[in-house]
């Protein structure tokens, strides 16, 4: 037969010989099935089998299909492999014939466990088949879906090492999971009704029997329709689920689960439903919608989403929604036939519940009934949330959808162990240019979350073969996350390394931009232990990870109380009243300055409510320096004007006083964000003239020997009491909240801007950083980015890892990184 003439897919005279090696998340995600029927389409014979590495291909043909193989293996790759590194190199021809999948290699593993993934579109499309042998099945899966790290216990990744091991697969089940031409060849959950989990479903306490199958699902559904809550197990844990439409029903799960006002998510069927509620962008859509199944937060629709319950996100104008991403979401979803709100299964500040003991331990008291299953969590997970920012991804936690798969950072041949911080705990084990970064722990204020801190770490050096040398850490000596630093330091004999807070967070933009600096960095947060016995959180610095130079900071602003203030923001605005009176000096005559701030304060939105409060004891405190740090923090500086403007005088949520002045600003931002160039309304207040002549008022003492801190050198201040009083003579000339919010992003975003660029030109660097929790609020990041932007920087945002204390561990490890190769380098 004429070669050019040959039948797609037959032997192909044999000019070269290649053998490829293809690493990343490349075993058990159908990787060899596809590389099988890509070589053989190609006309290409030879072997393909996973390896220690990842996946190995001896390959030999025609010059021209052994290009294209190398083309289409990366282009048309499974969808939920992740190819990290591809090399190919020439090999000597062995006379093969057809293409087969050979054995694998044993031995040590060295390859990626992926992500959980949302049920497919051939999955979804079985489980609504009548036809089908898995209709309705709730825990239909295949290579390209499904569970795949909340149940693996051990690699290899086969299913002996998965919870999964208990369930005998079924001869049908069997046979697919052998045959290299099904998308089930190797999915380790592979199951069916006849051997695989089974759905049950109990109420809460009454001691009656339970019901199984489709008799279960319908009770949830007939609970969930009478207004009912029901405790719902998932792929990482329990949720709470109520009709995101009922009222009452919203009212009673927020009432029992001690949750007045943050936002629920809410789970929708569809991307097409989703637009009842909220404005969806092509990027917002294909996010809502990719594998990974995030909560995405939305704006809503000016004048609809009515159908959802007030109760769902009170005083906010984004919804957050995220589809169906099991197959039992699915049948919940289509027979209920309504939205449903889906919060994690626990009380505030608890870890979600996972397992089934402690589920019905901590969840009785909070659900009306549970619906369950027989398959094993192994790994608590929460869901990851995010948003869009200039079309692009812009994580808000990282968690169910994309641990455990790796960020690459600059590497160390040294295994660092990261620690986090306080707040959203995550950590990071290193190996190579790999971050092996953990799912969301939560905020370390218990026990329990200690406790899965330490479970975590555990688990991932067994699953990846990690031994860290050294563990990075907070410099803050009291965090939980830094006490558990020192005992597993002590305990293995490892080198402790202290990283700067901040410095941590810049270090984390850098290493997920895979930017290798100098730039500026700007953290912007809430708070982090200064080295100069102040509260910082509104820092710029300038340098490299590891080597950074705190160059300004915002003006200080007191925080009386200390951590009461965080939750009760009068108390800030009190500090910040008192601060532009020059009223909190200790030799301050309160007979003679107090009539002034009092007339101050009984002119404010919400005065009455501060006067009604102990504002006289905490101003005398505030004076005598007692429980009353100084911080430079961005964070308290929004909490300060939040209340100020009468939008949030107590929190009932970490953030929410930024919360609402971010809403507000955004109320009178409708019609578009100003241009670059437009100076804002308050130009006066935010302008630097004489900035960069002062000296702060501060010094910085040397950090410890094993720590990164920040050297001991004056840093600029950037002045911000000229827009408290500027916020202050708004209100009392009768300005709406929503104008004076908008007023104010838009001069903190010009002075920021227009600092950093300043600094930039005075070091000669071309790039800005931009990291820490306020950087969530996307009118101050818009506004600064654009700013920047003008003045011809590059910008830097998080893309990878969430920008605020979930992506800290990330910045430690680059910045201890960095200590150890410049201590290696300087070694005689």
């Amino acid at each position: 037969m004429d070669q050019d003439r040959r039948p797609r897919g037959a032997a192909q005279e044999v000019e070269a010989a290649l053998e490829v090696r293809i690493s990343g998340a490349v075993q058990g995600v159908g990787f060899r099935p596809f590389v099988h029927s890509l070589a053989t389409d190609l006309g290409l014979a030879g072997e393909v089998r996973n390896s220690a590495a990842g996946v190995e291909v001896h390959l030999e043909g025609r010059t021209e299909a052994l290009k294209a193989f190398l083309a289409r293996v990366v282009d048309d790759a499974p969808p939920l492999a992740l190819i990290e590194d591809l090399t190919s190199t020439p090999a000597a021809r062995q006379g093969r014939i057809g293409f087969h999948i050979g054995a694998s290699e044993r031995g040590r593993v060295d390859t990626l466990v992926t992500a959980d993934a949302a049920t497919c579109d051939d999955c979804l499309r079985e489980l609504f088949s009548p036809a089908d042998r898995r209709h309705r099945y709730p825990f239909i899966n295949c290579t390209n879906c499904g569970p795949r790290f909340t149940i693996t216990r051990s690699v290899p990744y086969d299913r002996p090492s998965t919870t999964m091991a208990p369930f005998v697969m079924c001869p049908q089940c069997d046979a697919e999971y052998h045959d290299p031409s099904d998308r089930r060849f190797h999915a380790q959950p592979n199951a069916c009704p006849a051997c695989g989990p089974r759905l049950g479903y109990h109420s809460a306490g009454d001691g009656k029997e339970p019901s199984w199958g489709e008799d279960a699902l319908g009770a949830a559904v007939r609970l969930l329709q009478a207004g009912g809550v029901l405790a719902v197990k998932g792929l990482g844990g329990f949720h709470l689920a109520c009709d995101a439409t009922d009222e009452e029903a919203v009212r009673t799960l927020r009432r029992r689960k001690h949750r007045d006002l943050k936002p629920f998510a809410v789970m929708v069927a569809s991307p097409e439903a989703a637009v009842a509620y909220c404005s969806l962008s092509e990027s917002e859509r294909a996010l809502l919608a990719s594998s990974r199944r995030p909560v995405v937060l939305l704006d809503r629709l000016d004048g609809h989403g009515h159908s959802l319950s007030g109760g769902v996100a009170p005083d906010v104008t984004t919804y957050g929604l995220f589809l169906p991403y099991t197959p039992l979401h699915h049948l919940l979803l289509h027979d209920v036939g309504r939205p449903l709100v889906m919060t994690s299964g626990n009380l505030s500040d608890e870890p979600i519940a996972f397992e089934e003991t402690d589920a019905d331990l901590r969840l009785s008291p909070l659900a009306d009934g549970f619906l369950t299953h027989d398959r094993a969590i192994h790994v608590r997970t929460d869901d990851s949330v995010a948003r869009v920012f200039r079309s692009q991804p812009y994580l808000l936690r990282r968690a169910r959808g994309y641990v455990p798969l790796p960020v690459a950072f600059s590497g160390s041949d040294t295994q660092i162990l990261a620690v986090g911080g306080h707040l959203k705990n995550t950590f990071c084990l290193t190996r190579g240019s790999r971050a092996f970064i953990s799912h969301h722990i939560g905020d370390l204020e218990n026990v329990e979350t200690l406790r899965s801190l330490r479970d975590g770490v555990t688990h991932f050096e067994g699953l990846f073969g990690l031994s860290p040398a050294a563990v990075a850490h907070d410099l803050h000596p009291d965090y939980l996350s830094s006490r558990f630093a020192r005992d597993y330091a002590a305990a293995h004999d490892l080198l402790l390394v202290g990283v700067q807070h901040h410095e941590a967070h810049v270090a984390s933009v850098l290493a997920d931009a895979h930017h290798p600096g100098p730039v500026i960095g700007v953290a912007y947060d809430g708070a982090g232990y200064g080295p100069d016995g102040t509260i910082w959180g509104g820092e710029m610095f300038a340098g490299v990870p590891g080597s950074f130079e705190r160059v300004a900071r915002l003006e200080h602003l007191p925080l009386p109380g200390a951590d009461a203030a965080v939750k009760e923001p009068w108390r800030l605005a009190l500090g910040a009243v008192a601060s532009c009176l020059d009223a909190l000096r200790p030799a301050c005559d309160p007979a003679a300055g107090d009539d002034e701030l009092l007339a101050v304060l009984a002119g404010l939105p919400l005065g009455r409510d501060i006067l009604e409060r102990p504002w006289e004891l905490v101003l005398r405190a505030a004076r005598r320096g007692i429980n009353t740090p100084w911080t430079s923090s961005a964070g308290r500086l929004f909490d300060a004007v939040s209340a100020l403007l009468g939008l949030c005088h107590l929190a009932a949520y970490e953030g929410r006083a930024a919360v609402l002045l971010e809403t507000a600003a955004r109320q009178a931002f409708r019609g578009g964000l100003p241009a670059a160039d437009s100076e804002p309304d308050w130009g006066g207040a935010a302008r630097l003239e004489g900035c960069f002549a002062t000296v702060g008022r501060r010094s910085c003492p040397d950090p410890a020997a094993t720590a990164i801190g920040a050297p001991p050198r004056e840093p600029v201040v950037l002045p911000v009491l000229p827009l408290i009083r500027r916020a202050l003579g708004d209100v009392a000339a009768g300005v709406a909240p929503a104008a004076i919010a908008s007023r104010f992003h838009h001069a903190l975003a010009w002075l920021t801007a227009d600092a950093a660029a300043r600094l930039a030109q005075q070091r000669g660097l071309g790039t800005v950083a931009l990291a820490g929790g306020v950087f969530q609020n996307m009118v101050l990041l818009e506004l600064v980015v654009r700013r920047l932007e003008a003045a011809g920087l590059q910008v830097l945002v998080h893309r990878n890892v969430p920008t605020n204390d979930g992506g800290l561990c990330l910045g430690q490890a680059e910045s201890a990184a960095a200590l150890l190769r410049a201590r290696t380098q300087g070694a005689p």
